[in-house]
Protein backbone atom coordinates (compact mmCIF):
# COMPACT_ATOMS: atom_id res chain seq x y z
CA UNK A 1 0.00 0.00 0.00
CA UNK A 2 1.40 3.56 -0.87
CA UNK A 3 1.34 5.99 2.06
CA UNK A 4 1.79 9.82 1.87
CA UNK A 5 5.23 9.51 3.70
CA UNK A 6 7.82 6.47 2.22
CA UNK A 7 10.89 5.69 3.40
CA UNK A 8 13.30 2.89 1.92
CA UNK A 9 13.66 0.44 5.15
CA UNK A 10 17.01 1.65 5.49
CA UNK A 11 15.99 5.24 5.84
CA UNK A 12 13.03 4.21 8.24
CA UNK A 13 15.91 2.42 10.49
CA UNK A 14 19.00 5.28 10.67
CA UNK A 15 15.72 7.74 11.93
CA UNK A 16 14.23 5.44 13.95
CA UNK A 17 17.12 4.04 15.93
CA UNK A 18 17.03 0.11 16.60
CA UNK A 19 14.31 -0.59 18.77
CA UNK A 20 11.74 1.78 17.45
CA UNK A 21 12.27 0.66 13.69
CA UNK A 22 11.96 -2.55 15.41
CA UNK A 23 9.03 -2.04 16.65
CA UNK A 24 7.07 0.35 14.27
CA UNK A 25 8.00 -1.31 11.15
CA UNK A 26 9.06 -4.85 12.12
CA UNK A 27 5.36 -5.33 14.05
CA UNK A 28 7.12 -5.80 17.46
CA UNK A 29 5.67 -5.18 21.04
CA UNK A 30 7.59 -4.05 24.27
CA UNK A 31 7.61 -5.79 26.91
CA UNK A 32 3.77 -4.28 28.99
CA UNK A 33 4.78 -2.12 32.10
CA UNK A 34 7.82 -0.61 31.04
CA UNK A 35 6.48 2.07 28.07
CA UNK A 36 7.26 5.97 28.84
CA UNK A 37 3.63 6.77 28.19
CA UNK A 38 1.66 3.75 29.53
CA UNK A 39 0.90 6.13 32.59
CA UNK A 40 0.88 9.35 31.30
CA UNK A 41 -1.94 11.68 31.41
CA UNK A 42 -1.00 15.42 30.65
CA UNK A 43 -2.78 17.23 28.22
CA UNK A 44 -2.03 17.27 24.54
CA UNK A 45 -1.90 14.84 21.58
CA UNK A 46 0.43 11.67 20.71
CA UNK A 47 1.97 11.54 17.68
CA UNK A 48 3.17 8.81 15.58
CA UNK A 49 6.79 7.96 16.65
CA UNK A 50 7.68 7.53 13.09
CA UNK A 51 6.07 10.65 11.20
CA UNK A 52 4.76 12.72 13.89
CA UNK A 53 1.10 12.62 12.15
CA UNK A 54 -1.43 13.47 15.05
CA UNK A 55 -3.46 10.34 15.73
CA UNK A 56 -4.77 10.38 19.61
CA UNK A 57 -5.91 13.15 21.87
CA UNK A 58 -5.23 13.10 25.43
CA UNK A 59 -8.95 12.91 26.35
CA UNK A 60 -9.30 9.94 24.52
CA UNK A 61 -7.01 8.28 27.06
CA UNK A 62 -7.27 6.02 29.82
CA UNK A 63 -5.68 3.26 32.29
CA UNK A 64 -6.96 -0.06 30.99
CA UNK A 65 -4.56 -1.84 33.70
CA UNK A 66 -2.93 -3.53 30.55
CA UNK A 67 0.29 -1.92 30.68
CA UNK A 68 0.83 -0.24 27.50
CA UNK A 69 -0.86 2.85 26.41
CA UNK A 70 -5.15 2.90 25.46
CA UNK A 71 -7.26 5.29 23.99
CA UNK A 72 -11.00 4.63 23.22
CA UNK A 73 -10.72 6.49 19.65
CA UNK A 74 -8.17 7.61 17.71
CA UNK A 75 -8.14 11.29 15.30
CA UNK A 76 -10.97 10.53 12.55
CA UNK A 77 -8.80 9.71 9.60
CA UNK A 78 -5.73 8.66 11.32
CA UNK A 79 -5.35 5.39 11.73
CA UNK A 80 -5.45 2.48 9.40
CA UNK A 81 -6.68 -1.08 10.44
CA UNK A 82 -5.48 -4.70 9.35
CA UNK A 83 -6.59 -8.38 9.89
CA UNK A 84 -3.87 -9.95 12.11
CA UNK A 85 -4.00 -13.60 12.39
CA UNK A 86 -0.52 -13.92 13.75
CA UNK A 87 0.57 -15.90 16.90
CA UNK A 88 -2.78 -17.86 16.43
CA UNK A 89 -5.28 -15.00 16.94
CA UNK A 90 -7.15 -12.56 15.34
CA UNK A 91 -6.82 -9.00 16.33
CA UNK A 92 -6.72 -5.44 14.57
CA UNK A 93 -3.48 -4.16 13.77
CA UNK A 94 -3.49 -0.27 13.74
CA UNK A 95 -1.53 1.71 11.99
CA UNK A 96 -0.66 4.98 11.00
CA UNK A 97 -2.70 5.89 8.27
CA UNK A 98 -0.07 8.92 7.15
CA UNK A 99 3.77 6.04 6.82
CA UNK A 100 2.30 2.66 7.68
CA UNK A 101 3.87 2.23 10.69
CA UNK A 102 2.60 -0.28 13.38
CA UNK A 103 0.72 1.17 16.30
CA UNK A 104 -0.40 -1.36 18.18
CA UNK A 105 -3.90 -3.51 18.19
CA UNK A 106 -7.38 -2.01 18.79
CA UNK A 107 -9.46 -4.53 21.20
CA UNK A 108 -14.01 -4.20 21.65
CA UNK A 109 -13.33 -4.74 25.00
CA UNK A 110 -12.87 -0.96 25.95
CA UNK A 111 -14.66 0.36 29.43
CA UNK A 112 -16.12 3.59 27.86
CA UNK A 113 -18.84 4.37 26.05
CA UNK A 114 -17.10 3.76 22.55
CA UNK A 115 -16.33 -0.07 23.91
CA UNK A 116 -13.13 0.35 21.74
CA UNK A 117 -9.53 -0.30 23.34
CA UNK A 118 -5.87 1.07 21.33
CA UNK A 119 -3.24 -0.71 22.74
CA UNK A 120 -0.46 1.24 21.53
CA UNK A 121 3.19 0.76 22.16
CA UNK A 122 5.26 3.99 23.86
CA UNK A 123 7.69 3.58 21.11
CA UNK A 124 5.13 4.01 18.82
CA UNK A 125 4.41 7.39 19.81
CA UNK A 126 5.53 11.05 20.66
CA UNK A 127 3.31 13.65 22.76
CA UNK A 128 3.10 16.95 22.24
Amino acid sequence: MKYPIEKTESEWKALLGEERYRILRLKGTEYPHTGTFNLHFEKGTYTCGACNESLFESNTKFDAHCGWPSFDESIPGKVQYIDDVSHGMKRTEILCANCGSHLGHVFNDGPTKTGQRYCVNSLSINFK
